[in-house]
C-alpha cells in the first residue's frame, strides 16, 4: 500500500510530467505544422528546390508528427494515472488487482499495471517463454 505522503510525490511527478508533455507537444505541433508568413505571400526564397530536399523536409515532418503521437499517448497515460490516485487505485494493477511494486511506479509513474502483467501483455497474453 502507498502512503499518503509517498502518494502526494507521485502526484506531484505525474502533474510535472503533464505540464512538460503538454509544452513538448505544442512545440512540436508548432514545428511540424509550420506555415511562415512568406510561404503564403508566395516568397519561395526558402523552399526547397531540390527533391531530396523536398523529401528530407517531408521526413521531418512525419517523424514529428510521430513522435508527437506517442507523447500525446503518454499525456493519456499521465492522466489516467492522476484518476486513478483521484479513485484512490493508484498502485493497483488494473489487470490482475495486486500491487505495483514502488520501484515500477518510481520508474513509470503512469503504469497501470504490475510487472508480470505488463510482461504477459506485451507477448500477446501469452507466459513468457524460458530461455
Amino acid at each position: 500500500m502507498i502512503k499518503a505522503a509517498e502518494l502526494k510525490a507521485f502526484r506531484t511527478t505525474l502533474e510535472a510530467l503533464r505540464s512538460r508533455l503538454r509544452g513538448d507537444v505544442t512545440t512540436m505541433a508548432d514545428a511540424a505544422l509550420r506555415h511562415s508568413g512568406s510561404d503564403a505571400n508566395g516568397d519561395l526564397s526558402r523552399m526547397p528546390i531540390h527533391m531530396a530536399d523536398i523529401g528530407s523536409d517531408a521526413y521531418e515532418q512525419e517523424f514529428t508528427l510521430s513522435l508527437m503521437a506517442n507523447e500525446e499517448e503518454t499525456l493519456e497515460l499521465v492522466e489516467l494515472a492522476l484518476e486513478r490516485i483521484k479513485a484512490k487505485k493508484y498502485g493497483t494493477c488494473e489487470e490482475c488487482g495486486g500491487v505495483i511494486a514502488k520501484k515500477r511506479l518510481e520508474a513509470i509513474p503512469f503504469a497501470a499495471m504490475c510487472i508480470r502483467c505488463a510482461e504477459k501483455m506485451e507477448n500477446g497474453g501469452r507466459p513468457r517463454q524460458p530461455r
